[in-house]
């Protein structure tokens, strides 16, 4: 009788040492940051220091607020394309308009999405409390969201929709 106790508790014993073995590095698919360090998101690289033309140029020292070598995105990507980062967005106007025919702009969506985000992620992203099972929070919180490409691509084919640059289906 002692014996299949033995084995019992010896298998579980290895599958428990098993499970704690190596897990993938997950740290920047998490929801929360759970480090001691600076998280690698907030750090962003300053533009280079230069020296202008006419030191009277600078401008005068502004406590708390931006400076020539902080990231400006929007306008070094309309630079990087071409255009005049001081010409403004109005020209976007139309398109705003045109989406906006049938109701599909929304003024407040980021914020919108960022509560439905807040809510979804609270409701199912604690799940594995204590990190027993692999994986992260944003799996656990979004999977019901995925899409099963191949499910659609048999979906579309079976209405009759061609498919002519689809992959082939993962061995």
């Amino acid at each position: 009788m002692t014996m299949p106790r033995k084995t019992v508790l010896t298998f579980l014993v290895a599958t428990l040492v098993a499970g704690c073995g190596g897990r993938d590095d997950v740290t920047l698919s998490k929801i929360r940051h759970t480090g001691n360090g600076p998280d690698e998101f907030s750090i962003i690289p300053g533009k280079p220091l230069q020296t202008p033309e006419d030191l009277a140029s600078l401008p005068a020292p502004n406590p708390g607020g931006s400076n020539l070598t902080d990231q400006n995105p929007l306008a070094d990507g309309v630079a990087a394309l071409g255009g005049n980062p001081a010409g403004g967005v109005a020209s976007n106007g139309a398109l705003v308009n045109h989406a906006n025919r049938f109701g599909a702009t929304t003024p407040a969506i980021r914020q919108t999405l960022a509560a439905e985000d807040k809510a979804l992620r609270q409701a199912h992203g604690r799940v594995d409390v204590l990190r027993f099972l692999p994986g992260d929070d944003y799996v656990q919180a979004y999977r019901r969201e995925w899409l099963d490409a191949y499910a659609e691509e048999r979906y579309l084919r079976s209405r009759g929709v061609v498919t002519p640059a689809s992959p082939p289906p993962p061995e």
